[in-house]
């Protein structure tokens, strides 16, 4: 059964990323989910580079506390900062496959409170 949805996953990202392209001024902001975490990258296809990334594990001593929907809505504010530190203010959402629900919104909203549009 796991198999069946991760492949469902991947066949619905990959028709997700036939659409979705990144491109330095507005860049691909991918959202992987795992069971206990979630990470945002920024990335440039054109020149196939990550100009930056969050996640909700704590890399710089920074604890983050609360419900995995409340991590998330963090995460989404720090790549907004992370966005505008590179100098995006508009980006591509890329949900990766996962339905636009819970975290992925969550995500979404809290880079949306930060400033960033998409």
């Amino acid at each position: 059964m796991a198999t069946k949805k991760m492949n469902r996953r991947q066949r619905i990202h990959m028709r997700i990323r036939n659409v979705v392209k990144g491109t330095e001024k507005r860049p691909r902001l991918a959202v992987y989910r795992s069971s206990k975490e979630i990470y945002a990258q920024l990335i440039d296809d054109v020149n196939g580079k990550t100009l930056g990334a969050a996640s909700s594990l704590s890399k710089n001593g920074e604890v983050f506390t609360g419900t995995k929907i409340e991590r998330a809505f963090k995460v989404g504010k720090m790549i907004a900062e992370v966005a505008k530190g590179v100098g995006a203010e508009s980006v591509s959402f890329d949900r990766g496959g996962y339905l636009y629900h819970g975290r992925i919104k969550s995500l979404a909203d809290g880079a949306r409170e930060a400033g960033l549009k998409f």
